[in-house]
């Protein structure tokens, strides 16, 4: 089966940062819907009109990866309005209750990335922003996507996906 949207395509790969310091990788298979939100474009680019077996390795610049690096989005917020046992690396969806910098989006990922007694500072770019990226991917299997695959846009329910949202720890699943 060609690969095509909408379909289904099952992947490893090997994600390094130009620099060959490995960033994440999937040894074994993992799913990913084709035509929706589980990949990035140029990912989807590379693999349609492609099968099984197709092996490719992509340099993705910032802007067709996570984007630019943007200081904008990093700001202090008072160490009072979060947990006491906060420390670098916790995540918050959207900004913690009490914050008080203006304009912050509420569907964000913001990182805490140092703790100070008086200031927490926050980051709201993705872990990978302002990264050129190389991805090493091979395709395993294709299959058509199922109807709820085809309504979420995406082989998970829960709307989380691996190349798209900021990891929870220093890997990306």
């Amino acid at each position: 089966m060609l690969i095509s949207s909408p379909c289904v395509v099952s992947l490893t790969w090997r994600l390094e940062d130009t620099q060959g310091h490995v960033i994440d990788e999937l040894e074994a298979p993992v799913e990913f819907f084709v035509g929706g939100d589980d990949l990035l474009a140029k990912v989807e680019e590379a693999l349609v009109g492609q099968e099984t077996g197709f092996a490719t390795q992509l340099h993705l610049e910032p802007e067709h990866a996570f984007g630019d690096y943007e200081p904008e989005l990093v700001f202090f917020e008072d160490r009072a309005i979060f947990p006491e046992a906060v420390e670098a690396g916790m995540q918050f969806d959207g900004p913690p209750p009490g914050a008080k910098t203006e304009g912050l989006a509420k569907d964000a990922i913001y990182t805490v990335t140092e703790v100070y007694p008086s200031h927490v500072v926050l980051d709201g770019n993705h872990p990978l922003a302002g990264i050129a990226l190389r991805l090493d991917l091979k395709v395993l299997d294709v299959r058509e996507a199922t109807e709820d695959e085809i309504e979420n846009g995406s082989v998970s329910t829960g709307g989380i996906t691996v190349l798209q949202t900021a990891p929870p720890s220093d890997k990306l699943h």
